[in-house]
């Protein structure tokens, strides 16, 4: 078919009214037509706009007409992407774009003008599947990378990087095996060691040119002329994490833990200025994402930069089992990553819930960690909703009690800036972390009242303290159930059980 798919496809105005109309009656498919890219993008920062959404199968740049065709795996990704998009402006070096739904069910594209595409992508999904890129020779041979060492230079430094954060983000590529931090020309700069060059490859292709924080800490990464870099001192500037026997040097000790200290600094950024710190930082650093490492690292480019402020906190949650589904126990599983301010079940379509969080940060949190999961038996799909707020019926008008407002609630996670419970956001788990334990509770109490929400209870352990206890059900589906029905159960005398997914197995 070779280009004839771009030629067959109506570029006239740019974007004006009839453009509208026509986004409005598009039937959604799995190709998604991207206009008003900024000269000389490239294949992977449009490749990045798809990737938190799903696997990303084909894409064809119309470089003259700064126009993208991506193509996904389903129509289903495709979707979540452009409700998303509807909320969320999509951005590409911080100016927007247009993203609307193509006429064409699939991209048909001539192997030999897009060779380059399909190499970027190839390289793109190996690192999503943990793979390295095939040798097919029927397609572009990436030529072999040179080095397992890249040099990476950081732009715009307005937030302390420390050798941490770098070794946490590059690892998402393969074994980080020695990294050396240095300032030359009044800039910070890196050399990191890969054990293998075709991860060092997939590390640059994904990484560079993105940033670090929203909008700043640019990541400039070339291959280094050195193919291995030899480190001496273990310390906050230089670490060979195949040896860890290595002296600190400058009378330093390890044990500061720099590794923390460099995350709750960054924390602390992200808690007073959430605007620099979408919730796609929190993917990067914390690793608390579902998201694959591609994805990832798109995210943390800001691609999906949340500006917090534009964004609504409205979600659409569908497919839920009507039969058991209630405000409250939606208000239990949504609050685990924000605070839940109103639930209303649709009164035509009980299947469907919106959710108002308290902003769009949590929100994308929320939707990130829950689409997809099975709750009460059914896979919960999670978008965003068109919806600003969620209103509610008139006085004495909701006999089913299908709409709740919990902007009172005491049971708010995140109320308090700098809480705890900030650090404490992991994805739905078979695991619980249990606390405010009454005393005088054993463990056969708990494993009784668990197993009676109808779950199987595998393993029990007890914290020091005997207030806090992990406890490990037979499925994530038991977990969230359980979660559901028990956080906040009263134990007697007014106290209450507090249940969280852990990151920890038993």
């Amino acid at each position: 078919v070779g280009s004839d798919v771009a030629v067959g496809v109506k570029v006239s105005s740019n974007g004006s009214d009839s453009k509208k109309q026509r986004l409005e009656e598009s039937p959604p498919s799995r190709v998604l037509h991207i206009r008003k890219l900024p000269n000389e993008v490239s294949e992977t920062e449009v490749i990045a706009l798809g990737l938190p959404f799903g696997k990303v199968t084909n894409i064809l740049m119309l470089k003259g007409k700064n126009q993208a065709f991506l193509e996904l795996g389903t129509e289903e990704a495709a979707v979540t992407m452009v409700n998303y998009y509807t909320a969320v402006t999509p951005q590409v070096r911080n100016t927007p774009v247009f993203i609307q739904y193509s006429n064409h069910k699939e991209l048909k594209t001539d192997s030999a003008l897009n060779q380059r595409a399909q190499a970027v992508l190839q390289a793109v999904s190996a690192v999503q599947d943990g793979s390295s890129p095939s040798s097919d020779p029927g397609v572009l041979d990436l030529t072999p990378p040179p080095s397992p060492v890249l040099r990476i230079i950081i732009d715009n430094m307005f937030y302390p990087v420390t050798l941490d954060v770098l070794q946490q983000i590059f690892s998402k590529f393969g074994t980080v095996m020695k990294i050396i931090t240095f300032t030359k020309n009044n800039q910070f700069q890196a050399l990191l060691q890969f054990s293998d060059p075709v991860n060092a490859q997939q590390a640059k292709l994904s990484l560079d040119g993105q940033n670090i924080y929203n909008s700043c800490c640019t990541l400039r990464i070339d291959f280094s002329k050195l193919v291995n870099v030899n480190v001496k001192y273990n310390n906050d500037k230089s670490r060979d994490y195949t040896r860890p026997d290595l002296p600190t040097g400058d009378g330093e000790s390890t044990n500061k833990d720099h590794s923390l200290l460099g995350k709750y600094a960054t924390f602390l950024i992200c808690l007073q200025q959430p605007l620099i710190c979408p919730s796609s930082l929190s993917i990067t650093l914390y690793s608390i994402s579902p998201l694959s490492a591609a994805a990832a690292a798109a995210a943390a480019a800001g691609r999906v930069a949340l500006s917090g402020s534009g964004v609504s906190g409205v979600l659409l949650a569908s497919n839920l089992n009507e039969e058991m589904v209630t405000p409250q126990s939606l208000f239990t599983l949504f609050g685990v990553y924000g605070d839940v301010q109103r639930v209303k079940i649709l009164y035509n379509k009980k299947d469907s819930a919106l959710i108002q969080l308290s902003d769009g940060n949590q929100a994308q949190l929320a939707m990130s960690h829950l689409n997809g999961q099975k709750v009460f038996g059914k896979v919960m799909r999670v978008t965003l909703s068109k919806h600003q707020t969620v209103a509610l019926p008139r006085e004495g008008l909701d006999d089913q009690l299908l709409t709740k407002d919990f902007s009172g609630s005491p049971l708010h996670r995140f109320k308090k800036p700098g809480s705890k419970n900030f650090q404490n956001i992991f994805p739905p788990s078979a695991t619980l972390h249990l606390s405010n334990i009454r005393d005088g509770v054993g463990e056969d109490d708990l494993r009784l009242l668990f197993s009676n929400s109808g779950g199987t209870v595998k393993a029990f352990k007890f914290f020091q303290d005997r207030k806090m206890a992990l406890i490990q059900m037979s499925s994530v589906e038991e977990g969230i159930q359980a979660l559901m029905d028990l956080h906040n159960y009263d134990m007697g005398g007014n106290h209450h059980l507090k249940v969280s997914f852990s990151k920890s197995t038993i």
